[in-house]
């Protein structure tokens, strides 16, 4: 086996394992395959694995990677920062886009979502730990725009995204995702049955286990798949 399908395979098992920790199926976890900077050839390599799911972070080079596959059966997921006059391209381009951080660009996406495709599926950012580095809405604004967002056409509100700060022990990687978890069921509440939250992206290579045990939904494992990425 390549040493991309191994690595797919241990991450697999990383799954099978921490979902039966929690109590839960596999099947419930979508492992979205972070092809940041990575090559097409490696993106083959994982499409060849298994993998249909893949996450960009840089807009330019991930149309680039969606125009190399057309014919593939592949979701692009959008999970970086998006300027507001970048968003007719990601409106255009992704199944998905877990990076939604401010009301503009959910509305900027709405109007500039194609009427001939499906419903842009969105995940609102959370800045779970309240870093000043980071962008995402608190859980207090999140609360207030949820049901705002939630109405607007061309776009789902599917669910919520944070990348909450390195922490150590499981337990102490817990805490943010239960926050998440718990934030995702206060905004449930206030939404109809129609545009309930199904969705946690949370989780990467060195907490995926403890976002599990939490709920996550959607995990993004880049460097476990693909490997260290060269430098200069």
């Amino acid at each position: 086996m390549t040493t991309i399908k191994n690595n797919i395979s241990a991450i697999e098992t990383r799954l099978r394992q921490a979902a039966s920790d929690a109590g839960r199926t596999v099947s419930e976890i979508l492992l979205l395959a972070v092809s940041k900077t990575r090559t097409s050839a490696q993106i083959d390599e994982a499409v060849a694995a298994g993998i249909n799911s893949f996450g960009e972070n840089y807009l330019q080079e991930a149309i680039e990677k969606i125009s190399a596959f057309p014919k593939a059966k592949l979701d692009w997921h959008f999970i970086g920062p998006l300027q507001s006059n970048k968003t007719r391209l990601a409106a255009e381009n992704f199944a998905w886009i877990h990076s939604v951080d401010r009301l503009k660009i959910a509305q900027r996406l709405s109007d500039q979502r194609p009427p001939s495709v499906a419903p842009l599926n969105i995940c609102l950012q959370i800045n779970i730990d309240n870093e000043s580095t980071k962008s995402g809405f608190t859980s207090a604004q999140a609360l207030g725009t949820a049901l705002e967002i939630a109405r607007l056409p061309g776009i789902r509100l599917r669910g919520l995204m944070a990348i909450p700060q390195s922490r150590n022990s499981l337990e102490d990687q817990r805490a943010p995702f239960r926050r998440l978890r718990e934030l995702k069921d206060q905004i449930n509440e206030l939404l109809d049955n129609s545009q309930k939250l199904d969705t946690l992206s949370m989780g990467m290579s060195g907490d995926m286990e403890a976002a599990i045990l939490e709920g996550a939904t959607i995990v993004r494992v880049g460097t476990d798949i693909f490997g260290a990425r060269a430098t200069l």
